[in-house]
């Protein structure tokens, strides 16, 4: 596993870069967590719908993942798992499950306690929802991923309908924890900790 902290970059130089590990993963290449922040975008999933856009003067990038609108900035953690499910057990809704366990652990600790709801993905505390999840798959190798929220400014959720929930309120680690939690912080933990937690949670076969 190759965890590699590609900095501040535009969600299309992103996905570029996602695109081009998953081909290197169907070919044996070795799978890698990638771990970012993103300029302000917001993007919506395959499915989504527009009209969880309540701010008219904002344009959300379409993209092949699940979920519907979301947004992407400074102060949030970004993860893409570029991994090879196909050695992992072929399920793709054990793969959400193990998402949620990561990023619950992260919270842990940072000794706040996340915890999911049922019928829905991503990963809440008693604020409000803290982190996000969205995945998408091609001859089972994953891309995308979670997105957590580090920093006490989550207004820019205040013009959409966040995942396609009206009036979701939104948190961050800095709320929760009343000291400022910073994406390089979490970025340390997540490398830390995602490859010992998905060996155990889908091991490869």
């Amino acid at each position: 596993m190759v965890v590699r902290d590609v900095g501040l970059i535009g969600y299309q130089e992103a996905f570029e870069l996602q695109e081009s590990l998953v081909a290197q993963v169907r070919e044996g290449g070795a799978e890698t967590l990638l771990l970012l922040e993103h300029h302000p975008v917001y993007t919506i999933g395959a499915g989504g719908n527009l009209g969880n856009l309540l701010d008219p003067a904002i344009e959300a990038v379409r993209v092949n993942r699940g979920g519907d609108v979301t947004y992407h900035g400074p102060g949030q953690l970004v993860g893409y798992p570029i991994l090879d499910l196909g050695r992992r057990g072929r399920d793709l809704h054990r793969y959400l499950r193990f998402l949620e366990c990561f990023l619950i652990d992260l919270c842990g600790c940072l000794g706040v306690e996340g915890f999911t709801v049922p019928g829905k993905t991503g990963v809440w505390t008693c604020r409000g929802k803290l982190a996000a999840i969205g995945v998408g798959v091609r001859s089972w190798v994953t891309m995308h991923g979670f997105s957590m929220n580090a920093a006490a400014d989550v207004s820019p959720f205040g013009s959409i309908n966040p995942c396609g929930m009206p009036e979701c309120r939104i948190t961050s680690l800095t709320l929760e924890r009343r000291q400022q939690t910073t994406v390089p912080d979490l970025k340390a933990l997540a490398g830390q900790r995602f490859e010992a937690l998905l060996e155990s949670n889908l091991p490869r076969s």
